[in-house]
């Protein structure tokens, strides 16, 4: 079963948030631990992503208004 690409940013912190209960419970599923921690580091990459992509938006649009006010 494919795990579903998050679409926000939010979404794909709150199941990171719920990935890392799951390993912190007393007794965690060892057999889950794998895909669970690889999915972990898929949500990673696609916030990383989402914040790389909105940093150059905000860059971009403070660039546009430096260069009007010149």
């Amino acid at each position: 079963m494919e795990k579903k690409k998050p679409t926000t940013y939010t979404e794909a912190m709150q199941e990171i948030e719920t990935i890392l209960a799951r390993l912190n419970e007393p007794n965690p599923d060892i057999d889950l631990l794998a895909s669970q921690v690889r999915r972990a580091g898929e949500l990673i990459k696609f916030c990383r992503e989402r914040l790389r992509k909105a940093e150059k938006e905000v860059a971009d649009a403070l660039g546009d208004e430096t260069d009007q006010q010149a």
